[in-house]
């Protein structure tokens, strides 16, 4: 596949129901794939990171030191 192509919706939802792309059936890694937050394997429980994706794990990494910082920002105001 040429990397200008995007793949179809179908070759998308193979990957994500693929066990070779899951490791210890929880953890999404697939170079192919490069959507940030592809879908679970029961899309209805949300999304996960591709660990085969650095922009992915950049992006997970940012959302979590933006929480700390917010639990972080909460924590100092409620200190006498």
């Amino acid at each position: 596949m040429n990397q200008e192509e995007k793949p179809s919706q179908e070759t998308l939802d193979q990957w994500s129901k693929d066990p070779k792309n899951w490791i210890w059936g929880m953890f999404y890694y697939n170079p192919k794939d490069k959507r940030i937050f592809p879908p679970k394997k029961i899309a209805w429980m949300g999304f996960t990171t591709n660990f085969a994706n650095t922009k992915s794990i950049l992006a997970m990494i940012g959302i979590l030191i933006f929480v700390a910082l917010v639990i972080l920002t909460i924590e100092t105001k409620k200190a006498p």
